[in-house]
């Protein structure tokens, strides 16, 4: 008898809520397609240069706490009603669905997603530079349609960017007040931070074939509502790099601070000829994540931007913030750092570096 791969993944795993997680995720999958719900793909912006291209999507069923929040994207409506987080994490899953990919309308490849119905896969393909149109379909959805952005080979410059506490304040460091905000606030209660929509428009304009990332060590359950976010407080669009939610099979958590400086390296291998904005903010990791990247590929960073938490912020994590303002002091490159509380301070630094 056959066994699905996500059966044999919870067998295999050492960690016991690993084992739990996965068998409820493959009831609730078996219960799913026994009821014939919906299959949609959610199809993610991608990137890739003249010879390759980095495909991005999710398979979901679409249940009743979901659907308005695919429809939304399907129909570019950012304005639609309050729509609560926790909504995002009641979807469920594809694991190791086929999906059919079509470039341009008609460049054809065959993937499958992973256990948690994530796409992410890199392949060969030429391609000139500028925006292309991919399209995703599972076998029983609707394809979705979204847009690849081929990076010139001459690009010097990229633009990466955190979120939480950088374009979107969530309060982080305030596990609580960060679960409410995740799981419990609408999205349209969600406060844009001051100026970094201006900064990063400013910076578009200053770079416009720049590749722009959005990275961040949320799950890829809230792509829809980062989407409906940064459309309606005018970000541009750009590349999410999220990461999968839930236990691995060897930890209870997984590493945001893993996930970044994977992300981080990827992009300094793909793109060597690149130097890289970096942004984000003092409330976790970010100033030691770009501090260390910024040692191991002094030839990829360009600038490096820190936003100070306001007081209000900091309460509740002052240990977090003193430990890495201490590490920040270790930056080989101190004429790479800036750090400020808005993004007009931010947008003056740049113009003084010659990179606005």
């Amino acid at each position: 008898m056959n066994t699905h791969p996500i059966q044999t993944a919870a067998h295999k795993a050492d960690n016991i809520a690993y084992r739990i997680g996965t068998r409820i995720h493959w009831w609730r999958e078996n219960r799913a397609r026994d009821k014939g719900l919906e299959e949609v793909m959610v199809a993610n912006p991608g990137y890739g240069s003249t010879s390759w291209i980095r495909i991005i999507g999710r398979a979901l069923y679409k249940t009743d706490g979901f659907e308005e929040i695919i429809d939304s994207m399907v129909h570019n409506d950012t304005a639609q009603g309050a729509i609560r987080g926790w909504r995002s994490f009641s979807s469920i899953a594809i694991s190791h669905a086929p999906v059919t990919v079509t470039i341009d309308g008609n460049t054809i490849y065959h993937l499958t997603t992973n256990k948690g119905g994530v796409l992410d896969e890199k392949i060969a393909v030429q391609l000139e530079p500028g925006i292309h149109t991919i399209t995703l379909q599972t076998q029983r959805s609707q394809p979705a349609e979204t847009e690849v952005f081929i990076v010139p080979d001459n690009q010097k410059i990229g633009i990466l960017s955190d979120v939480d506490d950088t374009v979107m304040v969530t309060a982080l460091p305030r596990p609580m007040l960060a679960a409410w905000n995740s799981f419990v606030v609408d999205e349209h209660a969600r406060i844009p931070t001051p100026g970094m929509a201006v900064l990063m428009e400013r910076l578009t304009k200053a770079h416009p074939t720049a590749p722009i990332m959005y990275l961040s060590t949320g799950a890829w359950n809230v792509s829809p509502t980062l989407t409906r976010f940064l459309s309606r407080n005018g970000y541009p669009k750009g590349t999410f790099l999220l990461t999968d939610w839930g236990p691995t099979p060897t930890r209870w958590f997984r590493s945001g601070a893993d996930h970044k400086v994977r992300e981080l390296t990827r992009l300094a291998q793909e793109f060597p000829q690149m130097k890289w904005i970096l942004i984000g903010d003092d409330g976790q990791r970010d100033p030691d994540i770009y501090n260390g990247f910024a040692v191991r590929y002094p030839q990829n960073v360009a600038a490096i931007l820190i936003r100070n938490l306001t007081t209000g912020e900091t309460i509740l994590s002052k240990t977090t913030r003193v430990w890495a303002d201490n590490r920040a002091k270790e930056i080989t490159h101190g004429d790479l750092w800036e750090e400020a509380n808005d993004g007009a301070t931010f947008s003056q630094a740049l113009k003084e570096k010659d990179l606005l």
